[in-house]
């Protein structure tokens, strides 16, 4: 779903452990909020998460793009 105008945040279903630290994302992090949210920004934001990864090679724009305006479908997976 769309989130402030900055991200977009998504219920797993279920909880992961945490590591929150206080940080300012950047356009094409990936985020675990509150232990079952994940979060993917095209924008930047300070708050307390658990980095886990980030989506490379792509400006801002180009994310913004990507991810529309709506709500989406994301598919993760680990390489």
């Amino acid at each position: 779903n769309e989130y402030g105008g900055f991200e977009k945040v998504g219920s797993l279903g279920f909880e992961l452990p945490t590591n929150d630290k206080n940080i300012k994302t950047q356009s094409g992090d990936i985020v675990l909020y509150n232990k079952n949210q994940i979060s993917v920004f095209y924008e930047s934001n300070s708050w307390s998460y658990t980095k886990l990864g980030k989506i490379k090679n792509k400006t801002k724009n180009e994310l913004k793009d990507i991810l529309g305006s709506g709500n989406i479908e994301l598919r993760l997976s680990i390489k």
